[in-house]
């Protein structure tokens, strides 16, 4: 099993040999995977040990994780953005604008840890996801001064109602709920092949569990969350607030099938993906990379919901889910088995991988 460090924002001591931005020339990378902290960044170096036999440093990085590292060929690399949605979005535009980087043809893989619906998954469970939504562009109000009528606290921005999700209203009718100022991060779709070829490759690889983690799962109604680990079709979520309740995880999940016209279904939160998303949006206008070739990789720490029987702010704050460990073993041992196959067959890899969708936002699709 992975040991984390007991300090959680010190980035493990790096190997390899460290080069400041003036002494390297370009670096091509097949494959980049991103982590959000040192936990999933130590978790990929466990997996993915040549990653220490070079390190660069980039300006503008957090402070905390300064430098992207790679192996010798630099077919290879990883960086780490930092937790929350703005240390995702600075951190990724600092790259993409770091000129001794080609990633025009790079698979980049976002990775990280997330809370996972138990009516889909449960802790170990690895999700690659097609959609990502961000949760928190809402309005919201205290749910003990909603009217009787509200389902929720959370109206869709410029919308009058709460969040639903009526299959038979189409998003433009009156009646719905959808919202009606848009920022153009509210969702992003990916490339639902990519994601299909990806979670295919990464199930041959036996996951990683726990007795602890199959102990509290144990306490679960939801077949889904009782199974063991597995390698799901996943949606990502992501909010800056760290939630929990079964009462947001049916708001949310009306709210995902709103913005996704009942594609989607909410599965994975964490705190980083859209963020990531738009900054690499951005990047494939810019001629930076390319779009179809992102993917997202989620493995379960926790549950969004308690158990019944289980008080909520207990099962956040109090009670040990068990599956900490195991999602950042399974980050390493879902990654490795993908990044083999792009590495070793780049000839079926350099031309991309056509989506049989399109990929963007709510303001931009390719």
């Amino acid at each position: 099993m992975l040991k984390p460090s007991s300090r959680r924002n010190v980035p493990p001591q790096l190997t390899g040999r460290r080069l400041r931005t003036r002494s390297y020339g370009p670096i091509f990378p097949k494959v980049l995977i991103i982590s959000q902290f040192n936990y999933e960044q130590e978790a990929i170096f466990k997996y993915f040990p040549e990653l220490l036999q070079q390190s660069y440093e980039v300006p503008g990085f957090s402070p905390l994780y300064p430098d992207v590292n790679c192996n010798n060929a630099g077919t290879l690399c990883s960086m780490t953005n930092g937790e929350g949605e703005a240390n995702a979005a600075a951190s990724i535009t600092a790259l993409l604008y770091a000129s001794h980087f080609d990633l025009t043809h790079t698979y980049i893989i976002l990775t990280g840890i997330a809370g996972v619906n138990p009516s889909l998954g449960t802790t170990g469970t690895v999700g690659f996801a097609k959609y990502a939504v961000q949760l928190d562009l809402t309005y919201e109000f205290d749910a003990r001064q909603i009217p009787q009528n509200f389902s929720s606290g959370l109206v869709p921005q410029g919308n009058t109602k709460p969040v639903s999700y009526d299959p038979s209203i189409p998003p433009q009718d009156t009646r719905s709920a959808y919202p009606r100022n848009i920022y153009g991060t509210e969702v992003y779709t990916l490339n639902g092949n990519l994601r299909d070829k990806f979670r295919t490759l990464a199930s041959k690889a036996p996951l990683n569990d726990t007795t602890a983690a199959a102990s509290y799962r144990a306490k679960y109604d939801q077949k889904a969350a009782r199974a063991p680990p597995s390698v799901l079709a996943c949606d990502s979520q992501t909010s800056n607030v760290y939630w929990s309740g079964s009462k947001l995880t049916a708001a949310f999940s009306a709210y995902t099938q709103l913005l996704t016209n009942g594609s989607g279904a909410l599965c994975m939160s964490q705190q980083e993906d859209n963020a990531s998303l738009e900054g690499l949006l951005r990047g494939h206008a810019a001629g930076k990379i390319d779009f179809a070739r992102v993917s997202i990789l989620r493995a379960a720490s926790d549950f969004v919901q308690a158990p019944k029987g289980v008080e909520e702010t207990d099962h956040l704050l109090v009670n040990q889910q068990g599956g900490f460990s195991v999602a950042l073993e399974n980050i390493g041992i879902a990654a490795r088995p993908v990044v083999k196959d792009v590495l070793g067959n780049w000839a079926a890899y350099e031309g991309g991988v056509k989506s049989g969708n399109k990929v963007g936002s709510l303001l931009v699709s390719y």
